[in-house]
């Protein structure tokens, strides 16, 4: 099994679209403009010598390293190319399969006779060439026996200043419990700083430590469940299939604004905003969503999301912006505070099978959520904007809130 991952996709797709801003810039930090309130989405390996890291407030960022170019994320062009290296993938490998945005696992049972039964290190190189050639983004090829163990050797490929990375580390079969062995705890994926700071408790920080603990000790420690998982994890066990028509988990859009929000027609509008940008994407991907949450950071930072569950999935902006609506006005019934961020999230995804077949017998005792016509309508809207550009046609609520932006 090999795992492709991306180098540094947004910061390479940022240079890819504006060659002589971004592309001249070697600080480059993704996420926003210098004096946005957002967040680091990614940056350039020289940029982290600084100590920018994902997921740090842009402001933070732009005091650890002055002197770097801050962009916007350039969302639609990852999406675009993210789709370009999946096919692209395709030409090498019978099961692709995307793990995110710019991870893609790949089994190549089977194809040993196709590349003459060479090494797999040599194909893993021979595949990464030609994905930057014809794409113009650089990945990262890591092999092993199951996704963990690819996982982990695609971290080892990475070519990052002074880390030796080639691009290309197969774990050969056999080898894996040599291989985790050499990592911290904190390296596995699935254990995150909770859990590590609790293992740290018990002396435990490498894997090599953690080998010398029973399972029963194990579940005593962090309960039956993820104890089990634990102990299995750090012997290298994991699944194994790649699975080319697995759906997605969760997509999901959100915005930091440039000044808090206290209004709830403001946050009504910037909602419609991202309920009808998520919309597009979902059934541009052919799915429907059963359920959606809305998330609301107030100007204090404090974090909450609501959520609901549909009996039915859906897939129109209509339909998805009143439930969001509903949820956010809960959230605000709760606390009526100035927002500094606002998301929709949709989950529980499903593949569009198209109209859905209503019996006789059935009896709605109110209005279904979604009709055919808001169907219909999603789907007349995507047509008119893949044609003549990205939001040709949208509602008139968001042309307005545009004419009365400064």
């Amino acid at each position: 099994m090999l795992l492709a991952d991306c180098d540094q996709m947004f910061v390479a797709v940022a240079r890819l679209v504006d060659p002589d801003g971004a592309g001249r810039a070697s600080l480059l930090v993704v996420g926003g403009s210098v004096t946005s309130r957002g967040v680091v989405c990614s940056a350039s390996y020289e940029v982290r010598a600084f100590g920018v890291r994902s997921g740090m407030p842009i402001a933070q960022a732009a005091r650890l390293c002055p002197h770097a170019t801050f962009v916007p994320v350039p969302r639609k062009a990852c999406v675009t190319k993210s789709r370009e290296v999946a096919r692209l993938l395709e030409r090498w490998a019978p099961k692709v399969q995307a793990a995110s945005i710019d991870e893609f696992y790949l089994d190549l049972s089977g194809t040993e006779a196709v590349y003459h039964h060479e090494p797999l290190a040599i194909t893993a190189g021979r595949l990464r060439a030609d994905i930057q050639q014809r794409s113009g983004l650089s990945v990262s090829v890591g092999g092993g026996t199951n996704r963990l163990i690819a996982k982990l050797a695609t971290e080892r490929a990475k070519p990052r200043p002074g880390s030796g990375g080639t691009g290309v580390f197969i774990v050969e079969p056999g080898g894996e419990s040599e291989f985790l062995a050499s990592h911290q705890l904190a390296d596995i994926p699935g254990v995150g700083p909770r859990l590590t700071a609790k293992l740290g408790r018990y002396g435990l920080t490498s894997v090599r430590d953690a080998l010398r603990v029973d399972q029963p000790t194990f579940e005593s420690w962090l309960g039956p469940r993820s104890g089990a998982w634990l102990f299995e994890r750090i012997r290298g066990r994991a699944g194994a299939l790649v699975e080319p028509d697995a759906l997605a988990k969760q997509m999901s859009h959100e915005e930091t604004f440039p000044r808090d929000l206290s209004r709830d027609e403001e946050l009504e509008t910037e909602l419609l905003q991202l309920a009808t940008q998520l919309g597009a994407e979902l059934r541009a991907e052919r799915l429907t969503t059963r359920r959606i949450t809305v998330k609301l950071r107030d100007h204090d930072f404090t974090t909450r999301q609501a959520s609901r569950t549909l009996d039915e999935p859906i897939d129109s902006d209509r339909a998805a912006y009143l439930i969001g609506r509903e949820l956010l006005r809960r959230l605000r019934g709760r606390r009526c505070a100035p927002a500094r961020l606002l998301g929709i999230a949709f989950s529980m995804l499903e593949g569009d099978t198209g109209p859905a077949q209503l019996s006789l017998l059935d009896r709605h005792p109110t209005a279904p959520l979604e009709t055919d016509r808001d169907r219909a309508v999603a789907r007349a809207v995507d047509r008119i904007n893949r044609r003549f550009g990205r939001e040709s046609v949208r509602p008139a609520r968001l042309t307005s809130r545009e004419r009365r932006s400064p």
